[in-house]
């Protein structure tokens, strides 16, 4: 590296600025980080390390003099030996496959540039951190069936959920009765680990959750015997549910505070309830509508008639249709459909006639049918040998 032109790496002129040079390398450090190119990570590696190594020697007033004047900002030569900034032993950085790279110190602002790429933080600042306050319980789901009366006029079901309940034993502590947890010696209580490592740019400090008390910042020297430290036990529970009138297929109740429990005082979860309607064998829905055919017979249709039309709800309404009611003919009764839920209106009932025509008359019943066409200036159905007259 030492005969290599570090102005022409970051893409600036030797009389640069500190603030360029600093612009130059923000751009060209995200732009070639390993984590950011991973089909060319190798390559991109190269190119990090070149673009820091030409960062590290141009910020630096006494090396970018060294280096103005004599090509080199180490008379040894030794950038790139065991001892340098890359080649291990020694050196600043070191790059995994999994990792990335380790090593950057306090640097300003640049931890915005690759929190974007890995989540992590520099200049001594860290986006991992464990949050050891109250944590709300888990949402859980459910679903339950009913019938097509149940969801016209609401009803309320008894159901069975698996969850973790607090354990009645330990009361939720997880440390057998008697006993009481104790600080983390570890992480005297924080949940977090913190190591600062000196870098060419300054320091930089990770936080790591603490892996001897999994970040909780206590440790259970004697567990609970039932639920073994947990402070939660796995039961089936009876919850009960109110379904109200109107509710559809899909529709979704929630019930606040029935999930899983929090931890350290954190609130319950809920517990949201997936409604799924049966189908019906007479009545058919369509939005608040309650849908339904009737069948009528051919004197009803011509000389009308009061009808019983069955509800859902068990009920009946009597309804007169008019004569001459044609096939097909739809009718509706108002403020007899589903309730919405979400306010007082309601839907109606839509019944529709299917004329029923006779399939066997007796010879009395065919004779004045006869007559009674005769007297509509209707020809009486005649037998046809058919249509060549054959």
């Amino acid at each position: 590296m030492a005969n290599k032109d570090y102005y022409e790496i970051l893409g600036v002129d030797k009389n640069a600025s500190e603030d360029e040079l600093k612009k130059a390398y923000r751009k060209l450090a995200k732009k070639y980080h390993p984590d950011a190119n991973p089909d060319n990570k190798k390559e991109a590696e190269a190119k990090f390390k070149e673009v820091n190594e030409a960062y590290e020697v141009l910020s630096n007033p006494e090396k970018r003099k060294m280096y103005d004047q004599f090509g080199t900002a180490d008379p040894n030569q030794g950038f790139g030996g065991a001892g340098g900034p890359f080649g291990g032993g020694n050196g600043y950085y070191s790059y995994s496959s999994t990792g990335g790279f380790d090593g950057f110190g306090d640097f300003g602002d640049l931890g915005d540039i690759f929190s974007s790429i890995f989540g992590g933080g520099f200049g001594g600042r860290s986006s991992s951190r464990t949050n050891n306050g109250p944590k709300q319980g888990a949402d859980l789901r459910y679903n339950v069936d009913i019938t097509f009366e149940e969801s016209y006029s609401g009803t309320q079901k008894e159901i069975n959920v698996t969850r973790n309940e607090t354990c009645s034993t330990c009361h939720g502590e997880g440390a057998r009765p008697g006993t009481k947890k104790q600080t983390c010696s570890v992480c005297h209580g924080t949940g977090q680990i913190k190591q600062t490592q000196t870098t060419i740019f300054g320091q930089m400090q990770t936080v790591r959750p603490c892996t001897n008390c999994n970040g909780t910042g206590e440790v259970i020297p004697e567990p609970c015997p039932d639920c073994r430290g947990k402070g939660t036990v796995r039961k089936q529970v009876k919850v009960t549910v109110r379904i109200p009138a109107g509710i559809d297929t899909n529709q979704t109740i929630v019930l606040r505070g029935e999930g899983e429990p929090g931890a350290k005082g954190g609130a319950k979860g809920d517990l949201y309830i997936t409604v799924r309607v049966k189908k019906h064998n007479i009545f058919t829905r369509n939005g608040q509508d309650v849908l339904c055919e009737v069948p009528i017979t051919f004197t009803q249709a011509t000389l009308g008639a009061d009808l019983e039309i069955p509800m859902v709800d068990g009920s009946k309404e009597v309804y007169r249709i008019p004569d001459g009611t044609q096939p097909g003919t739809k009718f509706t009764i108002r403020g007899k459909g589903f309730k919405n839920i979400n306010n007082s209106s309601q839907g109606n009932f839509v019944f529709t006639v299917l004329v029923q025509v006779p399939k066997k008359l007796t010879k009395e019943q065919r004779d004045l049918m006869m007559e009674l066409a005769k007297t509509m200036n209707e020809q009486p159905p005649v037998k046809k040998r058919g249509i060549f007259g054959i």
